[in-house]
């Protein structure tokens, strides 16, 4: 099963002193802007999320059908079938999306320390 790339999205209280200290640490924004009140912020292959506002806790994401630079990759394991996979093993997800879609769809699930797992496919 592929999940895609890789990220950490966090929720954060202030994006600019949060995005000033990402920058010391090499990072440089990829992807957002402060208008939207995120950043995607990225130092080689490692990508990571600041969210304002958005949601309460820090979640692990992953993008099926994308590299870590936010290119398209093909052939990748859907999101209906990495669903489908998860249920057949018996992981409970607390989103689902439409089995019968295509293209863009996510799932939410939690690991067993109640970490966020988000599995959003843009594609």
């Amino acid at each position: 099963m592929k999940l895609g790339a890789f990220s950490i999205s966090l929720s954060v209280k202030n994006l600019q002193v949060s995005k000033e200290f990402y920058e010391r640490l090499g990072f440089s924004v990829f992807a957002g802007g402060e208008a939207m009140n995120y950043l995607i912020m990225k130092n080689e292959q490692t990508l990571i999320g600041l969210f304002h506002e958005m949601f309460e806790k820090n979640i692990l994401t992953f993008n099926p059908g994308w590299d870590q630079d936010a290119k398209t990759v093909d052939p990748f394991d859907d999101v209906r079938e990495i669903q489908n996979h998860l249920k057949e093993k018996g992981i409970l997800l607390a989103q689902e999306t439409d089995p019968a879609g295509n293209g863009p769809g996510s799932i939410l699930l939690f690991d067993p320390d109640g970490n966020a797992i988000l599995i959003d496919q843009h594609v």
